[in-house]
């Protein structure tokens, strides 16, 4: 199972913002001297899990890679990131077959993009 990893400034913060959002449980660890809060993971599934971290080497930004997280409402989990101070960099978008898109700031200024399949 692949890993990554998204910088924060304020651990607290994110991890509401990220379960108001999105309805992830966070699991605080230290890790490596570094505070983070680990997505929930399924080792039996392939895909990818991370968690957010806070430290020095860790510099939220919207510029690099792009995280996209699965949502079954895109329209939905826009307006709770509005909700807990996120917001829209790319509105909701039909990308075809493959359903919608969007991207949103998130309360550290990442930039995560949102997927649902087609309704």
């Amino acid at each position: 199972m692949g890993y990554f990893e998204i910088p924060v400034a304020d651990l607290d913060r994110a991890i509401e913002f990220y379960t108001a959002v999105f309805g992830f449980r966070l699991e605080r660890q230290t890790i490596d001297g570094y505070d983070m809060a680990l997505f929930p993971r399924n080792d039996e599934a392939p895909g990818a899990s991370g968690g957010l971290a806070k430290g020095d080497v860790y510099i939220p930004s919207k510029a690099g890679a792009i995280v996209y997280f699965s949502v079954d409402d895109v329209d939905a989990a826009l307006k709770r990131a509005e909700a807990e101070g996120g917001s829209v960099l790319y509105p909701k978008t039909a990308i075809g077959q493959a359903g919608f898109i969007a991207e949103i700031e998130d309360s550290e200024g990442n930039r995560i993009a949102l997927h649902s399949d087609p309704a």
